[in-house]
C-alpha cells in the first residue's frame, strides 16, 4: 500500500507499507500494516463510503484516526457526520487535526 500525504508547503510526501489481513477468522476491514518492518500497527477500517469516495481508519485502542477522502475537499456537511460517528465510537477528537489545502 502507499500512503501519500501533501506538506503544509505543498510537497507530497509518500510512504510504502505492507499490508495484510489481521486474523483469518475475522472481518477483512482489520489490516496489520508495516511501513518499517518488522513492526506492525493496527489499520482497522472503521467507517467506508459505499462507493470508496472516503474512508476512517483507526486501531483498538483508539490513539490514532485518519479520515482519508479521494477529494482534496471534502463537503463539511460529511465532515462534520463522519465526526460524530467518530465521536459515538469513543474517539477523543481533542488532538484532530485537520489538513488544509490550497485551491
Amino acid at each position: 500500500m502507499v500512503n501519500e500525504c501533501r506538506t503544509a508547503d505543498g510537497r507530497i510526501t509518500s510512504a510504502n507499507g505492507v499490508a495484510q489481513v489481521a486474523s483469518k477468522a475475522g472481518p477483512s476491514s482489520k489490516l496489520k500494516v508495516t511501513f518499517f518492518w518488522p513492526f506492525y500497527g493496527d489499520y482497522w477500517i472503521i467507517d467506508l463510503d459505499p462507493s470508496y469516495r472516503w474512508a476512517v481508519v483507526g486501531e483498538p485502542d483508539r490513539k490514532y484516526l485518519w479520515i482519508l477522502d479521494r477529494d482534496r475537499r471534502m463537503e463539511e456537511v460529511l465532515f462534520r457526520s463522519i465526526i460524530e460517528h467518530i465521536k459515538a465510537q469513543g474517539y477523543d477528537l481533542a488532538d484532530l487535526i485537520k489538513t488544509k489545502h490550497g485551491s
